[in-house]
């Protein structure tokens, strides 16, 4: 297997995974929409200079719908940036596997503006596993330990999540 360079690209990945990270580690919905704004914004970049001009537009995209989901849970502005995701991620692609951050983007789209709580967290575990297989695709070294990191990060959250809703406790984040 080819590793790909470590270079500036690379650095920006990995402030995306120290991001998210943060991110995916909190428990209050609000909270984790405000870091994912940061993370995302930073994500635009990272991708950007790696070349990867669908990864880019999806990021691009997160940063607005997520910003937007801390002010409406609508699903009809769910359903427009699914949309617009995914007619320019067709639009965009020049190959089939160039979809894969799109559909992660969508499901994303869904989860922030229609779920909350744990089913939130599951919808971004099924899209953090299409970011996965992008990252691996287009060489993201921090992009790629973000979401196998990710993925056991939400595990732990909603496993914290789930244990307080039983004991009735509140959690404290």
């Amino acid at each position: 297997m080819n590793l790909p360079d470590f270079n500036f690209a690379q650095a920006v990945g990995m402030l995306s995974f120290a991001l998210g990270i943060l991110c995916f580690y909190q428990h209050d919905d609000r909270r984790l929409k405000i870091v994912m704004v940061i993370m995302n914004l930073n994500h635009t970049l990272h991708f950007a200079l790696l070349g990867s001009v669908t990864a880019a537009l999806s990021a691009l995209l997160s940063v607005a719908r997520t910003g937007l989901s801390l002010k409406t849970s609508s699903k009809p502005v769910a359903y427009i940036f699914i949309f617009i995701t995914f007619s320019w991620g067709i639009y965009l692609s020049d190959f089939w596997y160039d979809m894969f951050p799109i559909v992660g983007s969508c499901i994303g789209t869904y989860a922030i503006f229609c779920l909350t709580g744990i089913r939130m967290r599951i919808g971004f575990l099924l899209g953090a596993l299409c970011w996965l297989t992008n990252n691996i695709l287009v060489g993201s070294i921090g992009g790629t330990l973000l979401e196998f990191t990710l993925l056991v990060v939400n595990l732990f959250t909603i496993r914290r999540i789930h244990k307080a809703s039983k004991t009735s406790i509140p959690y404290e984040s």
